[in-house]
């Protein structure tokens, strides 16, 4: 018996980018560990230099990067993260993003475009990841960009719950912005057990960001409509949304979405905008220059710590959502 290697305990070491450190310390406390020190420099000409303070040797390391602008940077400082981990002998390394980047840009809408959504699950990968975990995709297919396994969190159970005890007896109908979130509307409708409208908007293809005509699908007169999207970015588009369910006749508006991206003048927007109240939670950082007194932060950082615990322990993230994938 006295030949016989003794097996390593394994054991877990989260890192954290500079984008969103409160986030990353937020989930380290819940999970009762401290975030590995870490030295991250920008030289003058703008290159990142990263070193850990710790040994990471055959760790299961997390690292927890929230992609806020700006954004390249922060996709910059997690990739050398993944590979100071690979070069420094860490077992199994595991991206989280909490938003994942150029998500967007997940297919081509005209000849010679990118898909962009590919190209980051694939520099993750020649980084050194062996598994991305991430919130509320914009586009499913976006599991099927890396080689290895995408954990794939809802932050439906997060925003729903504080829904469902604010709103209790309002007469609720929820709304999707376009068709392209019926699916997550309707994934808020059994929730809630809420009827489903449906807002049909056409771009301009010449101007970005602007929609041309919304018409209204469903019955929202009296009710009080929940808009329920991914992100709110530049927040034009969502407000408009508003604006013509008042039009039909809807007694409130009320906004949830996971990704407070608020980007330009989505800060002013939202405080003039007709939403009783906007429901986010805080994958990314939230914007300081501008107080968005409608604006309503939920935590997510107790639904990525009990995912990294399950992935951690080889257990089942799916269960956490009741199957849902």
């Amino acid at each position: 018996m006295s030949g016989l290697k003794k097996v390593p305990e394994k054991h877990l070491m989260l890192f954290s980018g500079q984008a969103y450190p409160e986030l990353a310390e937020e989930v380290a406390e819940l999970l009762g560990c401290g975030l590995t020190p870490t030295r991250s420099v920008s030289y003058a000409n703008s290159e990142i230099y990263v070193r850990f303070e710790e040994s990471v040797r055959g760790s299961d390391a997390f690292v927890i990067q929230s992609h806020a602008a700006p954004v390249n940077e922060a996709i910059m400082e997690q990739l050398i993260m993944i590979d100071a981990l690979k070069r420094a002998s860490a077992d199994r390394i595991t991206v989280v993003s909490p938003f994942y980047p150029y998500a967007r840009q997940d297919k081509k809408h005209a000849g010679r475009e990118p898909i962009s959504a590919r190209l980051i699950a694939d520099l993750y990968k020649a980084a050194g990841a062996d598994r991305i975990m991430s919130v509320d995709l914009h586009a499913a297919q976006i599991q099927g960009f890396f080689d290895g396994p995408v954990d794939h969190l809802w932050a439906l159970p997060v925003l729903s719950d504080y829904v469902k005890e604010k709103y209790v007896g309002e007469d609720l109908t929820i709304v999707s912005p376009d068709a392209g979130r019926v699916r997550l509307a309707d994934m808020w409708t059994d929730k809630l057990d809420a009827p489903l409208a449906i807002i049909h908007k056409r771009r301009d293809p010449n101007v970005a960001n602007t929609v041309a005509v919304y018409e209204v699908v469903g019955e929202v007169e009296g009710k009080v409509c929940l808009l329920v999207d991914d992100m709110i970015d530049t927040a034009g588009t969502i407000c408009q949304a508003a604006d013509a369910l008042l039009a039909r006749g809807a007694k409130k508006v009320i906004a949830a979405a996971t990704h407070p991206v608020l980007s330009g003048p989505a800060g002013e927007r939202l405080n003039n905008s007709a939403f009783e109240e906007v429901i986010v939670t805080n994958t990314l950082p939230i914007r300081t220059d501008v107080e968005m007194d409608k604006l309503t932060v939920l935590s997510i950082a107790p639904l990525i710590a009990r995912a990294i615990h399950e992935v951690f322990e080889d257990g089942s993230v799916t269960k956490l959502f009741d199957g849902q994938s």
